[in-house]
């Protein structure tokens, strides 16, 4: 895998994935910032292994968010200390048993950016099952 970022100008910077999907980041609050874009990895990434799961078991899912919240350090570097993912999903015949396994499979085997962030950060999870 590779990417590249490249500067636009002030603090705007345009990455490029190897695939050739563009995002564009900025510090200043322009765009969004690159602590946000690990924020958005964590609940995307899980959140693929959550629906994976889920349609892996034959459940037909209708909607599956993920809101997460996360605190940061008061010093520079400013990293993430704690970060809590909750998913609220809807479908057919989902039992909560389930999708508490499922959460539970991408938080501590699958979701490559949660396990990343693990021993640095206190990550934490819920759910809804509507």
């Amino acid at each position: 895998m590779k990417a590249r970022v490249s500067w636009d100008k002030d603090l705007t910077f345009t990455g490029t994935t190897d695939s050739g999907y563009k995002t564009v980041m900025d510090g200043s609050g322009n765009a969004v910032s690159p602590m946000e874009s690990v924020l958005l990895a964590v609940g995307a990434c899980s959140s693929i292994d959550v629906v994976d799961i889920l349609k892996k078991g034959r459940y037909s899912i209708e909607a599956c968010n993920c809101e997460m919240e996360a605190e940061r350090a008061e010093e520079p570097p400013r990293v993430f200390t704690k970060i809590h993912a909750h998913y609220t999903v809807s479908g057919e015949g989902i039992s909560e048993k389930a999708l508490a396994r499922a959460v539970q499979l991408s938080a501590e085997k699958y979701c490559s950016v949660m396990l990343m962030l693990t021993g640095n950060v206190d990550i934490t999870t819920s759910y809804t099952l509507v």
